[in-house]
C-alpha cells in the first residue's frame, strides 16, 4: 500500500501560506521595478541618450524598438525556467530569476551612452534588455504558482491575484523613483540622475533573495515528485498535449496587456509630444492608478473566485474596449482633472482581468507541467501584444496624425482576447494532478518515462536532497 507522511500542522501551513505570499508578491515587484523603470526611460531619456542624431519619432521608435526586445525574450526565459520549475522546483527557480533582472538592470545604470562609446551603447543596452526580459519570463510562472499552490482550491483567484501586486508595486517604486530623482537632480536628470534608479536595484536584490529564501516548496510540486510525475521535457509535453491551451492564454491576453503597455509608456511619449502635459503631471497621474491597483488587483481576483474566473475576465475585456475612445478624448483634452481620471480608469479595467488572469491561464495546466505552460502562455502574449504595442501606436501616430486608429488598435484586441476566451478550454486542475486533456478534464498518467527509482536512482536521490531544511519528506511503501 502508498502511505505518505503526516500531513503538515495547521499553523505551520498558515505560516507558510503567508511567506508564500509575501515572497511572491515582494520578489516580482522588485522583477517588475526593473522591467518598467526601462519602459519609463525609453520613453523620456533613451531617445536621445542611445539613439542621437535623428528626428524625434525615428528616437523613439528606436528607443521603443529596444525595449520590444526584452518582451520578445520573455517566451524564452518561460521556456527555460520553466524547465526547470517543472523538474527542480518553483523556489529555487525563482532565486536565478530574481538575480538575472537585478543584475542585468544594475549594469544598465553604469551603460555609457552614444556619445562615450558610439554603436556598442546602443547594442550593449539591447544586450541587457534581453537578459532583463528572459528573466522576467521565467518569473512570472513560478511566481504565481508559489503563491497559488499553497492556497487552497476555492481561493485560487485571491491567491494567484497577490502576485500580480508586483505590476502596480513595481509601477508605483519606478514612477516614484524618477520622479525622485529627477526632482532631486534637476536639469542633471537626463544625462547622469536617470542612473541612480537603476543603480538601487542592486539593493532591492538583496530584500528578495531574503524573502524568497524564507518559503518552502509548494505542495503540488511536492506531491509531483512524492508520486515520481516529473516530466522529463515539460515544455515539449505540454506544446504536445495542449497547443490549444498556450495558445489561447496568450491570444487572451491582448486585451490585457497590449492597452496596458499603451496606458503606462507611450502615455508619456503621447501626452508629453502631441498634449504637452508635463511630465511630472503624467508621472504623478500613473502614480496615483497604480496605488489603486493595489487595491483592485486582489479584490478582482477574489470577485473571480465567486463569479467565475471567465465572466469576471469578459467584464474586463469589455470595459477595456468600450474606454478605448474616451480614454484618448479626455487625454486629448488637456484638462489635469480628465486625465487623471483617463490615466485611473485605464488601469482600473485593465485590472478587472489582471486580478482573475493568473489563476485563469494556471488552472489550465496540471501541476508537473504548469509551470511551463502558464508560463509560455502568458509570456507569448509580449510578442504579440506588450511588445509591439507602443511601436503600432507610434506608426499610427505618425501616419495619420491623431489618436483614432489607436482606440481602434485597442478595439481589435478586445476583440481577439474575447475570441481567445471563448475558445479556451476550461480547465480546473487540483493540485498534483496530471496533464488535464483539452476541455480541463484530468488525463491519465503519463504513459512517457518519468522518473522512477528504478530508472534514475541517481538523479532522483539528487532531487530528494533539495527538501528544505526541517520539511517533512514524504515517502511511498509498497
Amino acid at each position: 500500500m502508498t502511505t505518505s507522511a503526516p500531513a503538515r500542522e495547521p499553523e505551520t501551513v498558515r505560516s507558510q501560506r503567508r511567506r508564500a505570499v509575501v515572497a511572491s508578491t515582494v520578489g516580482t515587484a522588485i522583477e517588475w521595478y526593473d522591467f518598467f523603470l526601462y519602459g519609463t526611460a525609453a520613453a523620456l531619456v533613451f531617445p536621445h541618450l542611445f539613439f542621437p542624431g535623428q528626428s524625434t519619432y525615428a528616437g523613439v521608435l528606436a528607443s521603443f524598438g529596444t525595449q520590444f526586445v526584452g518582451f520578445a525574450a520573455r517566451p524564452i526565459g518561460a521556456a527555460i525556467f520553466g524547465h526547470f520549475g517543472d523538474r527542480v522546483g518553483r523556489k529555487s527557480t525563482l532565486v536565478v530569476t530574481l538575480m538575472l533582472m537585478g543584475v542585468s538592470t544594475f549594469l544598465i545604470g553604469l551603460l555609457p551612452s552614444y556619445d562615450a562609446i558610439g554603436f556598442a551603447a546602443p547594442l550593449l543596452l539591447v544586450f541587457l534588455r534581453v537578459v532583463q526580459g528572459i528573466g522576467v519570463g521565467g518569473e512570472w510562472g513560478g511566481s504565481v504558482l508559489l503563491s497559488m499552490e499553497w492556497g487552497s482550491k476555492r481561493r485560487r483567484g485571491l491567491m494567484a491575484s497577490w502576485p500580480q501586486l508586483g505590476v502596480p508595486l513595481g509601477l508605483i517604486a519606478s514612477t516614484g523613483m524618477v520622479q525622485l530623482t529627477g526632482a532631486a537632480t534637476g536639469d542633471g536628470f537626463e544625462s547622469w540622475g536617470w542612473r541612480i534608479p537603476f543603480l538601487a536595484s542592486f539593493v532591492l536584490i538583496g530584500i528578495g533573495l531574503y524573502v524568497r529564501l524564507r518559503v518552502l516548496e509548494s505542495p503540488a510540486f511536492q506531491e509531483v515528485k512524492q508520486e515520481r510525475e516529473v516530466v522529463r521535457m515539460p515544455v515539449l509535453r505540454v506544446l504536445r498535449d495542449q497547443p490549444r491551451e498556450v495558445l489561447t492564454s496568450a491570444f487572451v491576453r491582448l486585451s490585457e496587456q497590449a492597452p496596458f503597455y499603451l496606458f503606462i509608456t507611450f502615455v508619456l511619449t503621447y501626452g508629453t509630444e502631441e498634449v504637452g502635459l508635463p511630465k511630472e503631471e503624467l508621472l504623478r497621474d500613473t502614480l496615483i492608478a497604480a496605488a489603486v491597483g493595489l487595491v483592485s488587483v486582489p479584490v478582482w481576483g477574489y470577485i473571480s473566485d465567486l463569479l467565475g474566473r471567465r465572466l469576471t475576465y469578459g467584464i474586463g475585456i469589455a470595459c477595456v474596449g468600450v474606454f478605448a475612445f474616451p480614454y484618448f478624448a479626455m487625454l486629448d483634452s488637456g484638462s489635469s482633472g480628465l486625465v487623471l481620471i483617463a490615466i485611473v480608469l485605464s488601469l482600473f479595467f485593465h485590472d478587472i482581468q489582471y486580478g482573475p488572469q493568473a489563476a485563469l491561464i494556471a488552472e489550465s495546466f496540471g501541476a508537473n507541467v504548469r509551470y511551463s505552460g502558464a508560463g509560455l502562455g502568458y509570456q507569448l502574449a509580449s510578442v504579440i501584444a506588450g511588445g509591439p504595442a507602443p511601436l503600432i501606436a507610434a506608426a499610427i501616430l505618425e501616419n495619420y496624425g491623431s489618436s483614432t486608429g489607436i482606440s481602434w488598435y485597442i478595439i481589435a484586441c478586445c476583440v481577439l482576447a474575447l475570441a481567445a476566451l471563448v475558445l479556451m478550454p476550461r480547465g480546473d486542475a487540483d493540485p498534483g494532478t496530471t496533464i488535464p486533456e483539452s476541455g480541463g478534464a484530468t488525463a491519465e498518467k503519463p504513459t512517457e518515462p518519468t522518473e522512477t527509482t528504478a530508472e534514475k536512482p541517481t538523479e532522483e536521490s539528487a532531487e530528494e536532497s533539495t527538501e528544505e531544511p526541517g520539511e517533512e519528506a514524504v515517502t511511498k511503501e509498497s
